[in-house]
């Protein structure tokens, strides 16, 4: 078969693969960046989620579907590698909860990206404290979260201004 004999759809569909599987093994690569280098060791839990960078372009780039499978894939995978499986499970409960607010708030059209984003890290925070709360059965837990909402505030936004730029110079011809 001929390249040109192929329909527009497939190629495009193609693209999208190839392009969610190069997003997969850039977050995968933050993600161990990320775990070599601890953002605040005084406080536990505080990261600055650079591998959400590659979660916001996704989810602005390829839409929802491979942004939900880039993010999935991502935190299974260094979930495992770098956290073992309570991180991972902490990590997985961050990103999903993280993942519906950002495609919730995204769909309304009313936030920037850079305001999605930070309703992604104030809601990955809260999903991790959720977890943690269940599995000690203490809620006193939630004296932490002021902290984590601020940690959110401040990684959503700088993480948010960096998908936005990203945005900007992605070319349109790459997806279509």
């Amino acid at each position: 078969m001929i390249l040109k004999d192929i329909p527009m759809r497939e190629k495009n569909n193609t693209k999208k693969i190839a392009f969610a599987g190069l997003l997969t093994a850039l977050a995968l690569i933050f993600s161990y960046i990320e775990a070599l280098i601890p953002l605040a060791p005084a406080i536990p839990g505080i990261k600055l989620g650079i591998a959400n960078i590659v979660v916001i372009t996704a989810l602005y780039s390829l839409g929802a579907r491979y942004a939900f499978s880039v993010n999935v894939v991502r935190v299974i995978i260094a979930g495992l590698l770098f956290n073992g499986f309570f991180g991972a499970m902490y990590s997985l409960a961050g990103a999903l909860l993280s993942f519906f607010t950002m495609l919730l708030l995204k769909k309304t059209g009313i936030f920037s990206v850079t305001g999605v984003s930070i309703a992604g890290g104030v809601a990955h925070n809260l999903g991790q404290i959720l977890v943690a709360a269940a599995i000690v059965s203490n809620l006193q837990i939630f004296i932490y979260f002021p902290v984590l909402i601020i940690s959110g505030v401040i990684s959503g936004a700088i993480i948010g201004i960096i998908a936005y730029f990203i945005l900007q110079r992605l070319p349109n011809s790459l997806l279509s």
